[in-house]
């Protein structure tokens, strides 16, 4: 019981401090301002990470490739506490492997959860600098699947549609994942 209590700890710190580093490298993608409470939270979780390693990872034009090397490195981390936790039984190996199914975990589920937000800021209509933030956000993964799937009875069915891939992406990470433990 005390080992899932330490594991769920980590994966929560983990994978807020990972989702924020990518929620940047995501935010600065899209050009979306960081002059918001999105973007001073995102900037207030990860500053003391990123800007160490910019000093260390150069950009890549619009990447900054250190957001993304510490979402890999927190990650990594995870990992390694966890492994040390179970008592380092089996080899290292598996550890790179696990932090990028961790990182991509993260990120879906971090997506998942911005769709969310974007369905039901949409059915409430608000306009606040948040929503401006969501909706920028979640439009380019919206685009593509509107173009295929029209308005039904003037209800827009595209977050769903993207949701249910997201849980699918979801469900494969979890197969992938499983088969490299084994």
């Amino acid at each position: 019981m005390l080992f899932q209590v330490l594991s769920f700890l980590l994966d929560v710190a983990s994978g807020l401090l990972t989702g924020a580093c990518l929620l940047r490298l995501y935010m600065q993608l899209q050009r979306v301002s960081f002059a918001n409470p999105v973007g001073r939270l995102v900037f207030a979780l990860s500053d003391w990470l990123v800007l160490p390693l910019r000093k260390l990872v150069p950009s890549a034009g619009r990447w900054d490739l250190s957001c993304l090397a510490a979402a890999v490195l927190l990650q990594l981390v995870q990992y390694l506490l966890l492994w040390l936790l179970v008592g380092g039984g089996i080899g290292l190996a598996w550890l790179p492997w696990m932090a990028l199914f961790g990182l991509a975990r993260v990120a879906v589920s971090g997506l998942m959860g911005l769709l969310i937000v974007y369905a039901v800021l949409s059915w409430v209509q608000t306009r606040s600098p948040i929503s401006d933030v969501i909706t920028r956000l979640c439009e380019p993964l919206l685009r593509p699947v509107r173009r295929v799937l029209p308005l039904l009875g003037g209800v827009d069915l595209s977050p769903l549609v993207v949701l249910v891939l997201l849980q699918v992406v979801m469900i494969v990470l979890g197969h992938l994942q499983a088969s490299v433990m084994m």
